[in-house]
């Protein structure tokens, strides 16, 4: 006869108040030794769970996102499409986070409230790679299914990162563009957010790595700047790297913030059509400054189907169909089958190209 095990609710109840006791005294470990046995079984149980990819999809789950910065137009839409995605399962969205870009304490708080709150599922995009590293473990251990989008923290710290494109491509594909629309000569610059972005900082390795080869000779990068996904910020960065390298021939921004504040700032100035801008922004953001000269052309992937994969990820994860492990498949509703590949990795798809041809056909 199998044992009887306590239920994932029973669980995620026993730990949280471990969580709220380790909060009020400013201790790391739990408070008794039987309490401590207790998530350690239940970790163990969770980490030898086997997926059933023809598990029945649970209903009435509760899965909280929270986003680099609420009030983003890229959050608001990517966490749009989650929250579509839960009404069609037939579970709850709930969407908390802070107002600042950079602000990974505000995180980390949140993360241990949703713990105490015993949500099913946390759907987060990581503003470092390690500080949410400690509350997500304890989320983790509580019964909760940790999911990263957009940006990933440590893959021990989650179940699954569901990935807006190749980290590879879009580095390489943001170099290649602007290679074509400076002709494959002149000095270059970088306009990311927040230095620790996970995502950014990958993408920009790639990028480096890209210009080693022998196609991009002729091409130069000059600086890195950091807007921190601020647009005031990322408009005077702009406004900077065009002062401090006067023979700059273009910028390129992995950032929805930060291409929109440079587009802002290179439309109104003498560099507008001199300057070539791309990177990672959104048509509705971009539509503008496409259809004035501007910018010639940028990349994205869609934002509302990548919060829409990180939802059905998380369904699946708390439904038992997939447990994080590499070649686990599973079904996400219209956006079809996905495979989990290495270190836990779910990739939404190719990056799109926007430009004056195909942008009225986005509404995002």
């Amino acid at each position: 006869m199998r044992a009887l095990r306590p239920t994932a609710r029973t669980r995620r109840f026993t730990a949280a108040l471990a969580v709220t006791t380790a909060l009020v005294v400013g201790a790391t470990a739990c408070g008794g030794t039987t309490k401590n046995d207790t998530d350690k079984e239940a970790a163990k149980s969770n980490a030898a769970g086997k997926a059933d990819p023809n598990a029945a999809t649970k209903k009435g789950l509760t899965v909280a996102f929270l986003p680099k910065q609420v009030n983003n137009p890229y959050f608001t839409t990517s966490d749009n499409g989650g929250k579509k995605a839960l009404e069609q399962l037939g579970s709850t969205y709930k969407e908390v986070g802070t107002n600042s870009g950079t602000d990974t304490s505000g995180q980390v708080s949140y993360v241990n409230t949703l713990t105490q709150q015993q949500v099913d599922g946390i759907a987060v995009s990581a503003q470092d790679p390690g500080a949410l590293c400690t509350a997500l473990k304890q989320a983790m251990k509580n019964g909760v299914s940790v999911v990263t989008y957009d940006s990933d923290t440590k893959a021990d710290c989650r179940n699954v990162f569901v990935s807006q494109a190749s980290s590879e491509d879009l580095g390489r594909t943001q170099v290649q563009e602007i290679a074509r629309q400076i002709g494959g000569k002149g000095e270059i610059a970088i306009l990311s957010a927040a230095q620790t972005a996970t995502n950014q900082n990958t993408w920009i390795d790639y990028m480096k790595d890209e210009l080693k080869k022998p196609a991009y000779k002729d091409i130069k990068l000059v600086a890195t700047a950091y807007g921190d996904d601020d647009a005031q910020k990322s408009f005077q960065q702009t406004q900077g790297l065009l002062q401090e390298h006067p023979n700059l021939k273009g910028i390129i921004s992995p950032t929805t913030v930060g291409i929109k504040a440079a587009a802002q700032y290179l439309s109104g100035s003498k560099y507008k059509g001199k300057v070539k801008l791309t990177g990672l922004g959104t048509p509705n953001d971009m539509r503008a400054y496409v259809k004035n000269g501007t910018v010639e052309a940028f990349e994205l992937w869609d934002p509302a189907k990548l919060g829409a994969l990180a939802a059905h990820t998380a369904v699946a994860l708390e439904s038992g169909q997939i447990t994080g492990k590499e070649g686990e498949r599973f079904k996400a509703g219209d956006l079809g089958e996905y495979t989990i590949g290495k270190d836990g990795v779910v990739t939404l798809g190719k990056p799109t190209v926007f430009n004056k041809s195909n942008i009225d056909r986005f509404t995002f």
